[in-house]
């Protein structure tokens, strides 16, 4: 083998090694790709809050079901989808209600300090309020004692929201 052969070899195998390393790293659900600079994680893509999910079926289906274009809701300057009109109505009478907590930020990550946007896949209902997570270990650790992880984002909340736009 010549030696600029070996070399050429030697590059295909360390970008080959890169790409694999890269590939280990990367989560296994898609990223959620949501703005960290407002009060309601928006999906950046679409412009939609939970990327697209109906926030009433986290509580009626217990589990995230896509919503559809047809019937859409703005609350809070943002754009919700819901799969059905009953869905779509009882948003539009208690949006408080099915909301997001924390505007869908992992509240983990809140109680660093830090505003990570969690992912619509990535929830729980706890205390009949839905809460959003970045990864299921913070779901996990969460969920494992919420009341200390809630105290810990709401003392933190208040300062991270005044470095989120209005």
């Amino acid at each position: 083998m010549t030696r600029a052969r070996r070399q050429r070899k030697s590059l295909a195998i360390a970008a080959g090694l890169g790409l694999v390393l890269i590939g280990a790293a990367t989560p296994l659900l898609p990223p959620a790709h949501a703005a960290t600079t407002q009060r309601i994680v928006v999906d950046e893509l679409r412009g939609l809050a939970l990327s697209g999910f109906d926030p009433v079926a986290y509580f009626t289906d217990a589990k995230p079901v896509i919503g559809r274009g047809e019937l859409e809701y703005s609350f809070a300057g943002v754009v919700w989808r819901f799969r059905n009109e009953g869905n779509r109505a009882a948003f539009v009478e208690n949006p408080e209600v099915y909301a997001p907590v924390f505007g869908g930020y992992d509240p983990i990550a809140l109680a660093r300090g830090v505003a990570t946007p969690g992912h619509p896949q990535i929830w729980a209902i706890v205390g009949d309020r839905l809460y959003l997570f970045y990864s299921a270990e913070a779901r996990k650790a969460f969920t494992a004692n919420p009341d200390t992880m809630l105290a810990a984002a709401e003392r933190k909340w208040p300062a991270v929201l005044q470095t989120l736009s209005p």
